[in-house]
């Protein structure tokens, strides 16, 4: 999280500036030295909130308020950020009925959990032969998690694997 820091009181480098007092209501172009002392009769500070306008444009307001608004502000938006994690479940071609119904039961708990889903099927040896016996396993289990979930990209073969990715609908 990196807060912009704004110029304030004497940091303030321009000769001139337009100044906007502590109700919001606009002054005109003050030199900086009544801006000064304008914002310190108050009991507020002088903050530069647009230094590449010219003049630049100064506001008096509580600096240390405006900052604790700004991290508190940043602090919620990282709060309501959702995290995307992604899963994976690795299958053989050669599954068994059982091993691959507790495979579908592990997506689909990840998948009502709102999580991303990588399939990844793995051929070894001989299995290459046979590639299709592996894609059917793959079209099992989209269509049995169908209701729940959408392809975020369809099976694809990469050397000796395939790889599916779903997402929670």
């Amino acid at each position: 999280m990196q807060v912009k820091k704004n110029r304030i009181n004497e940091f303030i480098t321009a000769k001139e500036v337009r100044l906007v007092d502590h109700n919001g209501e606009m002054v005109g172009v003050v030199s900086i030295g009544r801006a000064l002392t304008f914002a310190q009769n108050v009991g507020l500070d002088l903050v530069e909130v647009a230094p590449d306008s010219i003049p630049p444009v100064c506001k008096i307001l509580d600096y240390s308020k405006q900052k604790y608004d700004a991290k508190k502000k940043a602090s919620e938006a990282k709060k309501k950020q959702k995290t995307l994690t992604i899963k994976e479940i690795k299958l053989g071609p050669n599954i068994g009925d059982h091993d691959y119904e507790t495979k579908l039961r592990h997506a689909r708990d990840f998948l009502t959990h709102g999580h991303k889903i990588k399939v990844t099927m793995k051929f070894k040896g001989r299995e290459l032969i046979n590639t299709e016996v592996g894609l059917e396993k793959l079209e099992r289990l989209i269509r049995d998690t169908e209701d729940i979930a959408k392809i975020e990209s369809a099976p694809k073969r990469e050397g000796n694997q395939y790889f599916l990715a779903l997402t929670a609908k």
